[in-house]
């Protein structure tokens, strides 16, 4: 049953080829086998599990019909699940209680699905690596000296290495896209707001029925398909409680029947980062076949918001939501390093310095300039159903020594900061936009290549 499809194993479920317990064995026998070598499910819970799928097996026996009974999963180790530690790679973090499910774990749960464990992330999720003091690091399947990216890095490699066929990350700066595109599966970053955040948050953090809106960041599903994502967001999605006295969610129809009447904007070339050859070639060659089928293809737009205001946007607003928890000296000394700054420079390193300064005011003056890029955006999706791009400048980089200074990434041989690796992501994620990224190809070196897809 590895590598199959999750929608492929609740049909296989539900018409008893296979039981609930059975399915969930071969899981844990192909963990057991082989994580040792990659290091992905680091918090097991087999034994509540086999109770989990025991009592599915009797549900399907009923003829219960739940959309994901009886289907082992995993989620990414911040997400609390009651029971089990949530420490996000945090030291010494390991024994405080945690009481209460996740938002989230409580709808896959309430869906049927049998959670088997949680999977690696880099400390604070702060990283496109997942290696942590307390769970160590994890590797990628498709090659062992490079990650598997981060911070859904985990839940990327037990997918790919077929030890589960559905996974719940987030995303905040390409946390599920860069995995996915490393890892050759497939991630969606919902609309922001779409699913609850409440009960994603850092160790020892107050159970509340109420969570705070946390800008830009989102969980949303990991799969080995498009259709294995629509599944576990059908099941996710939703306002909490405490929103769901205001509005219910209904989702619009595709805007078209067939992928031959879909237009399609190509963008290949961001102005602050180089990107791999292999990946845009790849993207091409995707482009190419769509414009084959029929698609409208475009490569050009006058619609298209400027790139470099919306990355210079985001790095501003995300080291500003950074700089909410630093300790008061270390941001007396960003606030005296950002007023030495040029008022008029947009590159990376003085957006991200300036961010961390931010007062309220510049605040919403930043965010003032996403509003405007949000209404670009609508423009442009009127024209445009979609847009494609890539996940990330590069395919899956060799391991880098976590906690040092990040330094630069080489690009086929041309140097790049390597905090800017989320600029691609931030085309989607300033203005809260869906994401999904899917797997295209493969590089000279073997490697998985990933393209993401934007909508309105």
């Amino acid at each position: 049953m590895e590598y199959r499809t999750a929608t492929q194993l609740v049909a296989a479920l539900r018409t008893r080829r296979v039981s609930a317990s059975e399915l969930l064995e071969q899981t844990i026998s192909h963990i057991e086998a082989n994580d040792g070598q990659v290091n992905a499910v680091v918090v097991r819970d087999f034994d509540r599990a086999r109770d989990a799928a025991r009592a599915a097996d009797e549900a399907l026996s009923r003829g219960d019909d739940r959309p994901l009974l009886g289907l082992p999963m995993t989620v990414k180790e911040a997400f609390n699940v009651a029971g089990l530690a949530t420490t996000w790679g945090i030291a010494s973090t390991e024994k405080i209680p945690v009481t209460q499910d996740a938002v989230v774990v409580s709808r896959l749960k309430a869906a049927g699905a049998v959670i088997v464990g949680k999977t690696n992330v880099p400390v604070m999720l702060a990283d496109w690596q997942s290696a942590n003091p307390i769970y160590g690091r994890t590797n990628n399947p498709w090659d062992h000296a490079r990650t598997p990216g981060g911070s859904s890095g985990g839940g990327a490699a037990a997918l790919a290495a077929g030890y589960v066929s559905l996974e719940y990350g987030s995303d905040l700066a390409d946390s599920l896209r860069a995995p996915a595109h490393f890892c050759g599966v497939f991630a969606h970053k919902p609309s922001h707001g779409l699913i609850p955040t409440r009960g994603f948050a850092p160790p020892g953090t107050p159970v509340l029925s109420i969570a705070p809106t946390v800008d830009l960041a989102v969980v949303g599903p990991m799969a080995r398909s498009a259709g294995d994502l629509a599944l576990a967001l059908d099941v996710t999605a939703g306002p909490d409680e405490h929103e769901a006295v205001a509005y219910q969610l209904r989702s619009p129809p595709p805007r078209h029947a067939a992928l031959k009447d879909y237009s399609v904007l190509v963008i290949d070339q961001h102005p602050l980062i180089p990107t791999q050859a292999s990946i845009r070639s790849a993207l091409s060659s995707r482009a190419e076949q769509l414009q084959k089928m029929g698609c409208k293809v475009g490569w050009t737009s006058a619609l298209l918001p400027d790139l470099t205001t919306i990355a210079t946007t985001f790095v501003e607003l995300l080291m500003s939501f950074v700089s909410a928890d630093m300790p008061e000296e270390a941001y007396s000394h960003a606030r005296a390093a950002a007023a030495a700054l040029p008022s008029d420079a947009s590159d990376f390193p003085t957006a991200s310095a300036r961010g961390l300064a931010f007062s309220h005011r510049d605040w919403i003056w930043a965010d003032r300039r996403r509003v405007a890029l949000a209404h670009q955006w609508r423009a442009l999706f009127q024209e445009w159903d979609v847009v494609l791009c890539p996940a990330m400048p590069t395919t899956a980089f060799t391991h880098r020594t976590a906690g040092t200074s990040p330094g630069v990434l080489e690009v086929d041989r041309v140097p790049m900061p390597y905090n800017a690796q989320p600029m691609w992501a931030s085309i989607a994620t300033l203005t809260g936009n869906p994401a999904t990224t899917m797997p295209i190809g493969i590089d000279q070196g073997g490697l998985p290549i990933g393209m993401q897809i934007i909508g309105p």
